[in-house]
């Protein structure tokens, strides 16, 4: 799932996720916006540079994996 080393962060702001989704791009890097993050740096489906989770939910569940004991508001 990755080729080098990563960078965690968790983003805390009204509508975060989808907000983060807008900016790093479509998941296919060809139908990524002008100027995302996957339209400037992915390479792929696979390599797709960076990872952004699809719902609160699943952000709970990946900020979880990297962070452990958070207080969450």
């Amino acid at each position: 799932m990755t080729s080098g080393p990563i960078v965690a962060a968790m983003l805390e702001k009204e509508n975060a996720v989808e907000d983060f989704r807008t900016l790093i791009g479509a998941t296919n890097p060809a139908e990524a916006a002008e100027g995302t993050i996957r339209k400037l740096y992915a390479e792929s489906i696979a390599a797709n540079a960076v990872h952004g989770s699809d719902s609160n939910e699943n952000a709970i569940i990946e900020t979880d994996f990297f962070f452990s004991k958070l207080e969450r508001h």
